[in-house]
């Protein structure tokens, strides 16, 4: 009897854990049946503002090979790479000791031809003076005048050699031609230097101002221009300003202006050259130099969706329509190629007002599907 007891309260006591652990497995979830909770978002008319990003190579507003005007050994390089140097600064010396010496000798012979024409005038004077009062012939005196031009034109032979020989002086120190950087400078003291040499001495950047080369596919200047809609000319002039993105991710701080696009499409490449100028008053940027373009593109009245409410089967996008009877029913749609990582500019399959799914999109939801829709802007622990 007493077994029969003890058994008949362990039952008990077992068929209220069951239960207990029943009512307490049924609070952990929706019951059977009930629709899930899904954010959704309800579309409107919006603006987009992105940016076309195309590869730049930096280069200084000029960028001047600095080459010898006369052959010699380089005595003394004045600068140094990377230095900043002003328009006139000496930037590499010739040996100037065969100019020097070419420059004293013109010298001398431009003073013995001045000494030749004054010996000459005098012979001249004096026989005009003899032809007059007819006691020499017309041909002495011609002889006298023709001795004198002769001299003369020595004399400006002298003066042109001599002009010659300074200004071949002046080229054995190499000045710098713009304010601007030096470049690298292989060539030192010792090296042969002449005006046929392959490589240059160096290179003066002017660095005030910059230019950022890139690239525009024909396409794109066909969608410029609307296809010959407006000219190329006015629509460089209306294109907004420029940012430079750096090699490090960074963008640099000054904007920039489309100055020109070139006038020929490249064969090989099928693309047109643009420049775009960039203000470079503290020299971080440097001539060589890489980067990337970035060109504005503004739209407005377009419909804007976050990326993870879109999924793609078959090189198509889709997204999950809410309707009515709040059915997510798969939808294409088209979207812009340009975008920013985060959203999408849909061009066509979505319309202001309708509903999207914008969460479980490839993972949870399927087509036909029922949900329970919270407005994703105000349901954070539905998210959750």
């Amino acid at each position: 009897m007493i077994k029969q007891l003890f058994f008949a309260g362990a039952s008990a006591i077992s068929l209220s854990v069951m239960i207990a652990s029943c009512s307490s497995g049924g609070q952990q979830g929706p019951a059977q049946g009930q629709a899930p909770q899904i954010a959704v978002k309800t579309l409107s008319i919006g603006s987009s503002a992105l940016d076309h990003s195309y590869p730049a190579t930096i280069k200084g507003k000029t960028d001047i090979e600095i080459r010898p005007q006369v052959s010699g050994f380089i005595t003394k390089v004045h600068v140094d790479e990377g230095q900043h140097v002003r328009k006139g600064q000496p930037l590499f010396t010739i040996d100037q000791v065969q100019f020097q010496a070419a420059v004293d000798q013109a010298q001398a012979a431009l003073a013995s031809a001045k000494t030749a024409v004054q010996t000459a005038t005098l012979t001249a004077d004096n026989k005009q003076k003899l032809y007059d009062k007819n006691i020499i012939s017309e041909y002495e005196n011609q002889l006298a005048k023709n001795n004198l031009a002769t001299a003369q034109a020595a004399l400006a032979q002298a003066q042109a050699a001599l002009t010659t020989a300074q200004k071949n002086l002046s080229y054995t120190v190499v000045i710098a031609p713009s304010d601007g950087v030096v470049g690298m400078i292989p060539n030192r003291e010792g090296s042969l230097a002449s005006p046929s040499m392959v490589q240059a001495l160096t290179t003066v950047s002017d660095n005030g101002e910059v230019y950022a080369y890139f690239s525009l596919t024909e396409r794109d200047l066909l969608d410029m221009t609307e296809n010959g809609a407006a000219t190329l000319q006015e629509r460089i002039a209306a294109m907004p300003e420029v940012q430079l993105r750096l090699s490090d991710g960074q963008i640099y701080p000054l904007s920039g202006k489309v100055a020109t696009v070139s006038g020929v499409i490249d064969n090989n490449t099928g693309s047109a050259s643009v420049r775009a100028l960039f203000k470079n008053n503290n020299g971080m940027l440097r001539s060589g130099s890489t980067g990337q373009i970035l060109l504005p593109v503004n739209q407005d009245s377009v419909i804007i969706i976050p990326q993870k409410a879109t999924y793609e089967l078959q090189d198509r996008r889709f997204v999950y329509a809410v309707t009515d009877s709040n059915t997510v029913v798969s939808r294409p749609i088209e979207v812009a190629p340009l975008n920013d990582g985060k959203t999408y500019v849909v061009t066509s399959g979505l319309n202001p007002g309708e509903r999207i799914a914008v969460e479980g999109v490839g993972v949870s939801l399927r087509d036909g599907m029922k949900i329970s829709p919270v407005e994703a802007a105000s349901a954070p622990t539905a998210a959750e």
